[in-house]
């Protein structure tokens, strides 16, 4: 993963703006996610084979079980501006006119009824501290982390109940285990068939 450091005291207003602008400048190769995190736009390879089966094991439950006016993207932005990010989770599911009515490359963050992010190797510590954080902030309700690369072993993690910039835990497991959803997804989503990197 490279990084392009952007000297800015706080992302409001014109530097907001100007961040934005380096991200979507930023030239990087096809298949590669480009993020604002903390105020550093970051460039992240393709991910793996195994990261892409889960989120589409995890995208084909949750079609069962979302109204027909929400979607579930791979390639969403989603903006925290107050905390100098803008990411690109591997799952979002918000409602489709928000999309429309914002229009650009991304959305705010507290849109999403749903953020699921699925670690790479080269990402993992982003996804459970600094995004995690990010989203609490924003007030997405449901954050769904699947953590392949954890210490202790693979675990799908759901947080739940944002205030300020933590989570609540909802849910914990390990590959192989059910996770419930809450509503308004009610449902059990098996992770049997999660493959290992």
């Amino acid at each position: 993963m490279s990084a392009l450091t952007v000297d800015h005291s706080a992302a409001n207003g014109h530097e907001w703006d100007d961040l934005v602008r380096i991200w979507q400048e930023t030239d990087a190769p096809e298949g590669c996610k480009v993020e604002i995190i903390e105020g550093i736009v970051t460039v992240a390879p393709p991910p793996s084979n195994a990261h892409n089966d889960i989120a589409d094991l995890v995208q084909r439950v949750l079609y069962e079980v979302i109204p027909r006016h929400w979607g579930i993207y791979q390639t969403l932005g989603t903006a925290v501006p107050s905390r100098d990010g803008l990411y690109i989770p591997d799952l979002a599911v918000a409602p489709r006119q928000v999309l429309r009515d914002e229009g650009g490359h991304f959305i705010p963050a507290a849109a999403a009824e749903l953020i699921v992010e699925i670690t790479s190797k080269g990402n993992a510590a982003h996804d459970r501290i600094k995004k995690a954080a990010g989203y609490a902030h924003a007030g997405v309700p449901l954050y769904l982390l699947i953590d392949g690369w954890a210490p202790g072993g693979p675990v799908i993690t759901l947080y739940g109940e944002p205030r300020g910039k933590v989570y609540r835990v909802l849910d914990e497991g390990k590959f192989g285990d059910r996770i419930t959803l809450p509503e308004p997804f009610t449902l059990e989503l098996d992770t049997a068939e999660f493959p290992h990197d």
